[in-house]
């Protein structure tokens, strides 16, 4: 009596987990309202050398490499344009030298974006001055001498080094927001 009926349960177990997953499939997911997008050049009211070409160039990058959008060149040819102003640059002492700990042997570095997604074709917002940060620690060492002679900073040298992958951080989070359902 309790083998048949352990058997059923079973089955009808068996059966809710094939058909719960009959419809899951790899891959990004659902397919944005939009199939061309406009990326505006990045704008900024930080001081951070290169920061806007960085990213620009990592956002693009993301969203090739995505796949469920394709990027144009003109704000006419697109359904969607994607604006970017780089707000907040920021560095954080993580972590100070044990030989003096007035100075820092680590930093977290902070880059921090508002992104405005507007719908072309209807002229409305699909999310309005979203902010979006990432976070990445960069390591200062003793310092260094370019080639040239020129002494440089280890901090300096190593929020440098540090910038583009701060940049495609922040590249993935955008692409996340603007390809991912809201």
């Amino acid at each position: 009596m309790l083998r048949p009926l352990f058997a059923l349960i079973s089955c009808a177990g068996l059966l809710l987990l094939v058909t719960g997953c009959a419809h899951y499939h790899l891959g990004a997911g659902a397919k944005p309202i939009f199939s061309t997008l406009y990326v505006e050049p990045v704008t900024t009211k930080i001081l951070l050398p290169q920061s806007q070409e960085t990213l620009e160039s990592q956002v693009r990058s993301a969203l090739v490499r995505d796949g469920r959008v394709t990027l144009v060149n003109s704000p006419e040819a697109a359904e969607a344009s994607l604006k970017l102003h780089l707000i907040d640059y920021r560095r954080e002492v993580a972590t100070q030298r044990r030989d003096d700990t007035g100075l820092a042997r680590k930093f977290t570095l902070t880059l921090g974006v508002a992104c405005t997604l507007t719908d072309r074709r209807t002229g409305r917002p699909l999310f309005d001055q979203r902010l979006i940060e990432a976070r990445r620690d960069a390591y200062n060492d003793s310092g260094k001498t370019l080639p040239s002679g020129t002494a440089v900073s280890g901090q300096l040298q190593a929020e440098y080094q540090t910038l583009p992958l701060l940049a495609e951080a922040l590249a993935a989070k955008i692409t996340h927001a603007v390809l991912d359902v809201w």
